[in-house]
């Protein structure tokens, strides 16, 4: 058996979390850290954010905090057996033991249970299926520390059973492999086969979760050679990925980006080569709008919008910055930069400010011009000779150019 006592570990044992867990003990209720972060804590990562599963239904839950005077969150989550109690300024999230009894591919409906490994069985992958005691003790029925120690993703019991409980379990698969898979390439056959076969499935899961899980599998490792399995298996069809997206283009966009943390958003438009694309990812995903209008603008100008030859490479993207009227033009010239993989441009740019003009209709004024419509044309030329300086004229300069116009 193995007992884990690493520091990460340790440091979870909070005020709040010792408060919670002499609780238990005093009812005789089992607690136990699962899923996702015994896994972060087996690599030796602080796990974001703790599940905690007991053998104690959520009415015994209710009972024995409020008995105590600790206050309960109310989340909704009760009718799936969580509850989530606020102990010292600090949330635990606590579900009760349970078995999925009806599936439907979307939700389940649970029983809940007492039996540590029927719990564990309804866990998607074998590396979210652990759970570890107070005391540090690992409790790991279906092998899911050594698929960590070797890398390995893989469903917990069959593959196809798994994935038909909820289809979203296929891009679950992608995104853990993604993180810990060591290299591309390396999955069992038979996952690939069920996947595959259920690949539909994926047609009925809502736009907002695909989406959610589509953007952290985007920013993970393989990203290129698991958006090739999409569109291998016939997945690509049911997220609303292109039927004919380009490939190649992402091969050489995800090369461009490894290491200038681009937008999901800025990776995915690779594959796409007409602005219906987009319009059809959002359709089903329900994307944001600051995200289409991003797979829009990168559509348009990712290959019009080029550096210049010569000594000033950035100024055709500084020019575009300066001539539009919106506000977050900015950080989109920086994702057309991070996607053509112009690094040191990209570098350049983030140190920039945008150069106020320093000529007001008010100066004009004081110059004698007096007609709004003069001031319109004369601030326009002024612009025009400011821009060609490469905004560097100051006031002074400008007004005596003024007086040559």
């Amino acid at each position: 058996a193995m007992k884990l006592q690493s520091p990460q570990f340790q440091a979870l044992f909070t005020p709040g979390l010792r408060s919670v867990a002499e609780l238990f003990e005093k009812k005789n209720y089992e607690l136990r850290i699962a899923g996702g972060a015994v896994r972060d804590l087996l690599s030796g990562m602080t796990p974001q954010d703790i599940d905690f599963a007991t053998t104690a239904t959520p009415a015994e839950m209710k009972e024995m905090f409020t008995s105590a005077g600790v206050r309960l969150i109310n989340n909704k989550g009760e009718k799936h057996g969580t509850i989530t109690a606020r102990l010292h300024e600090q949330n635990f999230e606590i579900t009760t033991l349970r078995i999925d009894v009806v599936t439907d591919g979307r939700h389940a409906e649970v029983e809940f249970t007492t039996d540590w490994e029927k719990d564990a069985e309804r866990r998607d992958l074998t590396v979210n299926s652990m759970f570890l005691g107070l005391d540090g003790m690992l409790y790991d029925f279906f092998n899911g520390y050594e698929d960590l120690k070797n890398k390995k993703i893989r469903f917990v019991g069959k593959a196809s059973e798994r994935i038909q409980e909820d289809y979203l379990r296929i891009l679950r698969y992608f995104r853990f492999y993604g993180r810990i898979a060591e290299k591309p390439g390396d999955h069992e056959p038979s996952t690939l086969q069920a996947i595959k076969e259920n690949a539909k499935g994926l047609a009925g899961i809502s736009g907002e979760r695909i989406w959610v899980e589509l953007k952290k599998i985007l920013l993970g490792n393989h990203v290129n050679h698991l958006v090739r399995l999409m569109y291998e298996l016939d997945i690509a069809q049911y997220i609303g990925l292109p039927l004919d997206g380009s490939l190649e283009e992402f091969d050489r966009v995800t090369n461009n980006i490894q290491n200038l943390c681009p937008k999901p958003m800025t990776v995915l438009t690779s594959l796409f080569k007409v602005k219906d694309d987009v319009t059809n990812l959002d359709l089903r995903l329900k994307i944001s709008k600051e995200e289409k209008n991003l797979g829009l603008f990168l559509v348009k100008y990712r290959q019009e919008l080029t550096k210049a030859v010569g000594p000033e490479p950035l100024r055709p993207y500084q020019d575009f910055i300066m001539d539009s009227r919106e506000a977050n033009t900015n950080s989109k010239i920086c994702e057309v930069l991070k996607y053509q993989g112009e690094e040191h441009l990209l570098r350049e740019m983030q140190q920039w400010t945008v150069p106020s003009f320093p000529v007001s209709g008010h100066d004009l004024r004081k110059m004698g011009v007096s007609s709004g419509k003069e001031i319109g044309t004369a601030l326009q030329q002024l612009r025009e000779e400011w821009k060609k300086s490469g905004y560097h004229m100051d006031k002074e300069e400008l007004l005596s150019c003024l007086k040559k116009l």
